[in-house]
């Protein structure tokens, strides 16, 4: 799968293949104008932009190729750029001290299609601030159910399911998966997420704002203290036809919740979840009753995980 993982080289990489798949055959200008806001929508100056473009194959450079125009921003946050080439997609880039970078990618157009705006595109991008990261247990997983029509325990801060599966010592999350091949060539998948501790759950995660939802940092910077739900089924299947699936997913978690006498939240541990089960990057954040969820990346309290479990977003 292929996750939402923020990486510049990553989107350059994307871009390339774009490029590959889909190119015009002639050269076209363009012009890009790019405004850089915080998260008030206060310009920011003096941030570093480019924007990224398709070179097609020369005597020098025989394969696809790509490059870019760099700049900053003047003192209304503006940087413009423009080219004359072949890209059929172009690369937003900027990113500043004290902020996530931000990166977005944008379509042009074939000329027959008519509207000369699309090679002007006029685009705001918000730079979101560093406020607090802090040491979490980040980890991105593939799961592999071990048994089917029963649930299955997995310790999130061991990254493991629980005996008999896995080294896992406390069940924080249970996981059902129940498939179903249907002759001749049909299927049906269920996943059902929930909880062995009351007042524990998961929640779905508002979209991002439009503006930032390129942002390295993609979740809000606190999990909700309220309105976790106890279970959560997500389906795939051809008959019936379903596919409740979002790569770009973003929940919330609850767990380790402990609830006082009238039944309100005494102590709990937050986290989160980038994807959707059950390929995905989850967070933990081990501090009781600390609902921060901005993660550090260099200061994964996972040691020695494996290059396909690594987490280098917050």
């Amino acid at each position: 799968m292929k996750q939402y993982l923020y990486n510049l080289i990553l989107i350059l990489i994307t871009l390339g293949w774009h490029a590959n798949a889909q190119t015009r055959l002639t050269d076209h200008k363009w012009t890009a104008t790019l405004k850089v806001v915080d998260e008030t929508g206060q310009p920011v100056s003096g941030a570093e932009a480019w924007v990224s473009f398709y070179l097609p194959p020369t005597a020098d450079k025989p394969t696809d190729n790509g490059d870019k125009i760099k700049g900053v921003t003047d003192i209304n946050g503006m940087f413009t750029a423009s080219h004359t080439d072949r890209s059929e997609f172009l690369g937003f880039h900027v990113q500043s001290k004290g902020y996530y970078a931000t990166a977005i990618e944008y379509a042009l157009s074939f000329e027959s299609q008519g509207d000369p705006s699309i090679w002007n595109p006029d685009k705001t991008l918000v730079l979101k601030r560093m406020r607090n990261p802090i040491p979490m247990y980040a980890k991105s997983v593939d799961l592999k159910v071990p048994i089917q029509n029963k649930p299955v325990g997995f310790d999130l801060m061991a990254g493991d399911w629980v005996p008999p599966y896995g080294k896992g010592i406390r069940t924080d999350i249970l996981l059902t998966k129940e498939h179903e091949e249907i002759p001749p060539a049909d299927y049906y998948s269920k996943t059902t997420i929930s909880f062995p501790n009351v007042g524990d759950g998961i929640q779905v995660a508002n979209a991002p704002a439009k503006d930032s939802e390129g942002s390295q940092f993609r979740s809000q910077y606190e999990a909700p203290a309220t309105d976790y739900q106890p279970e959560l089924v997500r389906e795939i299947g051809s008959r019936p036809r379903k596919f409740d699936y979002d790569e770009n997913r973003i929940y919330f978690l609850r767990v380790h919740t402990i609830l006082d006498d009238m039944g309100n939240v005494k102590s709990a541990l937050y986290g989160k979840i980038y994807g959707d089960f059950m390929q995905f990057r989850y967070y933990i954040n081990p501090t009781p009753n600390d609902r921060n969820i901005e993660f550090d990346p260099g200061q994964n309290l996972f040691k020695h995980l494996k290059p396909l479990d690594q987490v280098d977003s917050p």
